[in-house]
């Protein structure tokens, strides 16, 4: 038996994808760092914040075990892999498509106590699809659908990381949804890049893929990780609330408050166009959680398009928001423009954005306190309260002493 010990950064994708290759290799056994023979970091890019941390965990791996063996994947890897090569204790440096082959490099070692290659480079353009499956201890199964991504946003480096857009058909991805219903989870959480590019190249569509989800017995809620706001269209709205299954939570990427810096991303749509979204799937659920993605500090963005982006956030029914604070991407185009935002400004506008966050959510978690919602609860606290979240993605507490774990019950947010 080898003994494996591995960190997840970044994604549910991520997550997805660490959990099903780890599934897939045979003989070897979970530990902490500490104990392991091989520690394995699936590394993030998404932000310059996020490629530190990776190399953080390299360095306090090798420190807590000075005698592990150190394997990198994931979107970092792929991406700048000279980066990583002289870290100590790595040994393998796996792109996003060698990855999946793990199980391999692991055989290998368990011969030759050693791992041969210590760079794979992998070709964007060649990536396959790799369906992945993660049956989470919190009741919830991720599944990914989709991968890859075809806009390439100008601040983004995902595109030439995980490549081009691109996913299994919806007969294989039904089998997942049937085994994972019959393993008992409540609720499939689905995940990708770019969902709503789902089946684009052969013919389908994501409303296709939750129309067949929403007619699996024993399935109770779908939930959408996360869906561009021009391909959230209304007729998944309409499914949604005509099957009662999609849950009322939608997280959509903003990215930017102004129409100025949504053309300098290279977005596709404006700030009119993501308003009349936002407010369209309140028509339709008007309980429904919104959150957005925001990126603050992207060049050119100055004090005046901030306060702009400020005014727009508070005009829309928005839940909270995910904050990014923008860091050059050295494949990304953005990185050459000029007008960079100085750090401190950064921070300060990222502080107001958390600020306002906060606000925005006691006050739709304060809408509903009281009133009776369905929980799915997952956990038992420290406190002895079970843990769960409302289909509008409202987190609950509930005393009992009843195991709950995977059920639904209706009970009343506090």
């Amino acid at each position: 038996m080898i003994k494996i010990s591995f960190q997840t950064f970044g994604c549910k994708l991520n997550f997805s994808e660490t959990t099903s290759i780890l599934s897939h290799i045979e003989g070897i056994e979970t530990v902490s760092v500490k104990d392991a023979d091989i520690h394995i970091i699936h590394s993030c890019t998404v932000t310059e914040h996020a490629e530190k941390k990776c190399r953080q965990a390299i360095r306090h791996a090798a420190t807590v075990n000075p005698d592990v063996n150190i394997i990198v994947m994931g979107c970092y890897s792929q991406l700048r892999p000279e980066e990583i090569e002289d870290l100590p204790n790595v040994v393998l440096i796996c792109g996003n498509e060698s990855k999946f082959k793990l199980g391999e490099y692991i055989n290998d070692f368990k011969i030759k106590k050693e791992v041969t290659e210590k760079v794979h480079n992998d070709n964007p353009q060649q990536f396959l699809f790799h369906p992945s499956v993660s049956s989470s201890a919190r009741t919830r199964t991720f599944l990914k659908i989709q991968d890859g991504c075809d806009y390439f946003c100008t601040y983004c480096a995902v595109p030439y990381a995980r490549g081009r857009s691109r996913s299994d058909t919806t007969e294989n991805t039904m089998r997942q949804v049937k085994e994972a219903v019959v393993s008992g989870t409540k609720e499939i959480v689905i995940s990708g890049v770019n969902i709503g590019d789902f089946g684009r190249k052969n013919g389908e569509d994501l409303y296709g893929l939750l129309k067949e989800m929403c007619e699996i017995d024993g399935l109770e809620r779908i939930r959408i990780s996360s869906i561009e706001p021009n391909l959230l269209e209304t007729r998944i709205l309409e499914l949604a609330v005509e099957k009662n299954i999609v849950m009322p939570h939608f997280h959509i990427p903003l990215q930017a408050g102004t129409d100025k810096i949504l053309k300098l991303m290279k977005r596709h749509y404006d700030t009119r166009f993501f308003a009349d979204k936002v407010n369209e799937v309140k028509r339709f659920m008007p309980d429904a959680c919104i959150a957005v993605d925001l990126i603050t500090g992207f060049p050119g963005e100055n004090d005046s398009d901030f306060m702009d982006t400020l005014s727009f956030i508070k005009s829309i029914p928005l839940s909270y928001l995910h904050i990014f604070s923008y860091s050059d991407r050295p494949d990304a185009l953005a990185s050459k423009y000029p007008e960079k935002v100085s750090n401190e400004t950064i921070i300060e506008r990222s502080h107001l954005l958390h600020e306002l966050s906060a606000e925005m959510m006691e006050t739709f978690t304060a809408s509903f306190r009281g009133k009776k919602r369905k929980v799915l609860f997952e956990t038992r606290n420290q406190a002895g309260k079970w843990t769960g979240w409302t289909d509008n993605y409202i987190r609950v507490e509930y005393a009992s002493d009843e195991n709950l774990r995977n059920k639904i019950i209706e009970v009343a947010v506090n």
